[in-house]
């Protein structure tokens, strides 16, 4: 596995200015709390993929859906442009040596132009720049490229729904879209770790990290069950070839 790529500080995403370090400090909590994606999932987007297919995965993070292509055994370039989270992708994607991680943004990747058969954005589409990312996109693909997005999102939250939805409807034209259940079990320990895997909730050293804890015990004690709390999830997958300008 080799490391290659300098950092930057700040991406563009849908208009607004979007912190490169928005996850910096919570990615071993993201690492142990966030969902992965379940096996029927894994299974169809492999089979969308083309055999010897060279695959740049967008916004890789800690490598939750990296990993579950690595392990299929496609060569891959995992794109990441937060220290933290590339510190915990390197200790994920140790053992693959079908695996290359940049330091780059979905905007910059630094790869080479018409390089790369297959690129995929797994819960990060809603943080890009589209038209630009669009563009990247069109450099580093070869002829027609096949672009493949995924997310994980709670049945029950329309807002979860309508915040992926934009950025999907902005960039593909016409994917297909296959949904497929996720759902997760958690612990009360797990349960906090996902809540503090996500940008913007108070860290430990925050005034406001007590009382949000509070709240988030209060609310499992509230809904789970002999200590278990059930999270409904959806995984949505959406794949399409692009061409031209957006």
């Amino acid at each position: 596995m080799a490391v290659r790529g300098e950092s930057r500080n700040l991406l563009t995403a849908g208009g607004e200015i979007v912190s490169l370090e928005a996850f910096t400090g919570r990615a071993q909590a993201y690492t142990k709390a966030r969902p992965s994606y379940p096996d029927e999932a894994i299974k169809y987007i492999c089979e969308l993929i083309p055999p010897d297919s060279i695959i740049a995965d967008i916004g890789a993070g800690t490598g939750k859906f990296t990993e579950l292509l690595a392990r299929c055994g496609f060569e891959m370039y995992a794109i990441e442009p937060n220290a933290d989270m590339r510190e915990q992708l390197e200790i994920t994607l140790a053992s693959f040596t079908n695996t290359t991680i940049i330091d780059g943004t979905a905007e910059a990747t630094t790869l080479a132009n018409r390089s790369i058969d297959v690129i995929t954005c797994a819960q990060a589409l809603n943080r890009v720049d589209i038209n630009a990312f669009y563009a990247e996109c069109q450099r580093i693909g070869k002829v027609n490229p096949l672009v493949i997005s995924l997310y994980n999102y709670e049945r029950d939250k329309t807002h979860s729904i309508l915040r992926y939805n934009k950025s999907t409807s902005a960039f593909y034209r016409n994917p297909a879209v296959r949904d497929f259940p996720n759902p997760i079990y958690f612990s009360r320990d797990m349960w906090l770790l996902y809540y503090l895997s996500m940008e913007g909730v108070p860290q430990e050293f925050e005034a406001e990290y007590n009382e949000f804890i509070a709240e988030l015990n209060e609310n499992f004690r509230r809904d789970s069950v002999d200590g278990l709390l059930l999270v409904d999830f959806v995984t949505s997958v959406y794949s399409e070839q692009i061409g031209g300008i957006l």
